[in-house]
């Protein structure tokens, strides 16, 4: 009996001595290259080629190398910007769809060693290569496989010099991190002078199973992106999102440049067979390449931040590019942007609030302190919390010292071991009454979530389903301040007023009566008239704080209720009140096919006092039938015109902001804006916005 006994007690001390293994792996799980690759997070993308100097977004390959000559071209300053913003490198668009390189390749003559730039001496690829190993930014390259400038694309010999070129960026410039390879191939093209539509099997065509070994031969440590990877994938679509369900894995091999399903991207595949993260990508312009039309277009600071929370917030990276304008320098506009936006997301996660917190957890595996549930608040990725093999299910709760307003939660999962998590909400104890702030599904690498300021002494996260047992590496807490920008400010046809902020903890103030707003002026609550020609001044107030914006103005003139378009020279008259619904993000066009000067003729619905009148030219990416020269009628009966005004809209077409012409007052109910003159070809005239000027 007491040899049985010491038995018992002799395997169980065994037992309790055991080590407890970690979680096996579940489903696909990253290489080291792509872990890597994580943790980056936040980089640029450079489009700058022949197409700068073109003002194109895809050139057609019968481009001249002549036409490349920046004046001050500086990648040391586009380095300097991206450390300054916390990008962690740049990748730049070595050569675009026109086939131009920017290195002096031996595989062309349509190259930087046939243009003026430098008499030929120079190589952007290794000036911008040694300006981020100063900076300390990871180095990467875009290679169209596309070439509209090749004569033997579409033939063998042009896949050849397309893995040649690949080679000569990967052995030439030091180290790589990331190889991006676009999905658009074949198409029309200059082709050496035949000039025809070439087209190719996408799927085979490029010998992609051999283009990845040169990347793993030459660069074994850098990730290779393009719809199917095999390393990034893209995220579906260019506008700056991911999909609030975000698995980085994917049923890979049904994946091809061009694949039809794209929209798949945006979430992945939970029954997944690879390791696919995505990538979001977007511009901080409407287009890729630098147009000077869109100075005035840079992406506003409410957009920018969006898309951080949902790329790297929705488990992406966030790679945004910068369009290097024609002197070779990344533009005061973004620039300013760029630092706008670090700003804000400094504010947003300057303390973190769990770290030191008291934390517990429902289940933790094999009671073990290497899987311990303070391991999600050390600071440290590389350990977790876990828990038992049997449990797919589990809380983990932060107890704080004290009350703390929380309203941002950073949630990790330890990947190296796979992404598990389907499913999750977050809780917040007030009152001793626990509130749901979040529902959502997946976590993976990162997860971002922002809820309204809640008072909390506790912070529950819920693992309501996962494919094994959680693993969680990080949870992070913050109060972020409220987010204070300037209102915008919109009105109807109608006259009612909207202002707006994207924080709603933020109060906005106005006035009608030309004085300086303060805290002290009308307080915005609901949108309001403004039927006559004012001066709307406004301020953001956020009320934590004390904090106010700087007051803007806005004028206001006569509302456009009662407008009406008389008649067009051509096109869908039905359509055209377009061009007068106080928005100038819509647009009227006439008939492309008409032949002679356009012009449009508008009841302003009764008598008034005129003085000017504006026209906001065409906003959308590739405009067209902007008005460069005008001539400006007015009349009191629709028969008998006055010509008021006639001139041209200098640089409009660069510069597409609102046109205000003034001219001698007189009373009028009709006008009529003739086209003279548009930029581009023919007469087509475009019209976003026409008002008029009134005495106040």
């Amino acid at each position: 009996m007491m040899r049985h006994l010491f038995a018992v007690l002799l395997l169980f001390l065994f037992a309790s001595c055991a080590k407890v293994l970690p979680p096996a792996p579940v489903g696909p799980i990253p290489s080291e290259r792509q872990m890597a690759w994580h943790e980056l997070q936040y980089y640029a993308f450079v489009h700058f080629n022949m197409n700068t100097f073109t003002d194109m977004e895809w050139g057609t390959g019968a481009e001249k190398p002549e036409q490349f000559n920046p004046s001050q071209l500086d990648t040391r300053q586009w380095a300097r910007v991206a450390k300054e913003v916390g990008m962690k490198g740049i990748i730049i668009t070595a050569k675009h769809h026109d086939g131009f390189c920017l290195w002096p390749t031996k595989t062309t003559e349509h190259s930087v060693k046939n243009s003026p730039w430098k008499n030929g001496k120079g190589d952007v690829l290794k000036d911008l290569s040694e300006a981020c190993a100063e900076y300390g930014l990871k180095f990467g390259i875009y290679l169209s496989p596309w070439d509209r400038n090749h004569g033997d694309y579409g033939k063998p010999e042009y896949v050849a010099d397309f893995h040649e070129q690949l080679r000569e960026l990967l052995t030439n410039y030091g180290e790589v991190f990331e190889v991006w390879f676009d999905g658009a191939n074949g198409g029309s093209g200059y082709y050496g002078g035949a000039n025809e539509t070439r087209k190719i099997d996408n799927k085979t065509y490029y010998e992609w199973e051999k283009t990845t070994a040169i990347v793993r031969e030459l660069q074994p440590n850098a990730v290779i992106f393009s719809d199917g990877g095999p390393d990034i994938r893209w995220v579906g679509t260019e506008e700056g999102w991911a999909n609030e369900t975000n698995w980085s894995i994917m049923r890979r091999d049904e994946i091809y440049p061009g694949w039809p399903r794209y929209v798949e991207l945006r979430s992945g595949h939970e029954d997944g067979t690879h390791w696919l993260p995505a990538e979001v990508n977007t511009s901080i312009r409407p287009g890729w390449y630098y147009h000077p039309r869109e100075d005035h277009q840079v992406k506003s600071l409410p957009r920018l931040v969006q898309t951080y929370y949902e790329s790297i917030g929705r488990n992406g990276n966030f790679l945004l590019n910068l369009p290097v304008d024609t002197r070779g320098l990344v533009h005061e506009n973004d620039v300013q942007r760029l630092r706008a936006l670090k700003n804000q997301i400094d504010m947003d996660f300057e303390i973190e609030l769990a770290k030191g917190q008291s934390v517990t957890a429902s289940n933790i595996r094999g009671n073990s302190t290497k899987y311990a549930a303070e391991n999600v608040n050390d600071g440290d990725y590389n350990t977790y919390w876990a828990t038992n093999d049997s449990s797919t299910t589990a809380t983990i709760t932060i107890t704080f010292k004290e009350p703390t307003e929380v309203n941002r939660i950073v949630l990790q999962e330890y990947v190296p071991l796979g992404q598990r998590v389907q499913k999750f909400s977050v809780e917040v104890e007030e009152d001793s009454i626990w509130k749901r702030v979040a529902d959502q599904t997946t976590i993976g690498y990162k997860r971002i979530l922002r809820f309204d300021t809640a008072k909390t002494s506790r912070v529950r996260l819920n693992i309501e389903a996962a494919k094994g047992p959680p693993c969680i590496s990080n949870l992070e807490l913050y109060r972020a301040p409220s987010f204070l920008v300037t209102p915008g400010i919109e009105r109807n046809k109608e006259g009612l007023v909207k202002l707006s902020v994207p924080d709603e903890q933020v109060d906005i103030f106005y006035t009608l009566d030309g004085s300086i707003p303060t805290k002290s002026a009308t307080k915005y609550t609901v949108p309001f008239l403004v039927e006559a020609p004012t001066i709307i001044r406004t301020i953001s107030f956020d009320p934590e704080n004390g904090k106010s914006t700087e007051p803007i103005s806005h004028r206001l003139d006569m509302p456009k209720k009662d407008w009406k378009v008389l008649s067009v020279s051509s096109g869908d008259l039905d359509n055209s009140e377009l061009l007068i619904d106080e928005n100038p993000n819509t647009f009227w066009a006439t008939d492309e096919k008409d032949s002679k000067p356009q012009e449009i003729v508008i009841d302003l619905g009764g008598m008034e006092n005129l003085q000017g009148f504006t026209y906001w030219p065409i906003q959308e990416r590739y405009p067209f039938g902007i008005l460069t020269d005008f001539e400006f009628f007015v009349s009191t009966n629709a028969n008998s015109w006055i010509k008021v005004a006639d001139g041209e809209f200098a640089n409009i077409a660069n510069s597409r902001l609102e046109q205000q012409i003034e001219f001698s007052p007189l009373r009028a109910r009709y006008i009529k804006l003739r086209a003279k003159k548009v930029d581009g070809h023919g007469f087509r005239a475009s019209f976003a916005e026409v008002g008029v000027l009134t005495i106040e």
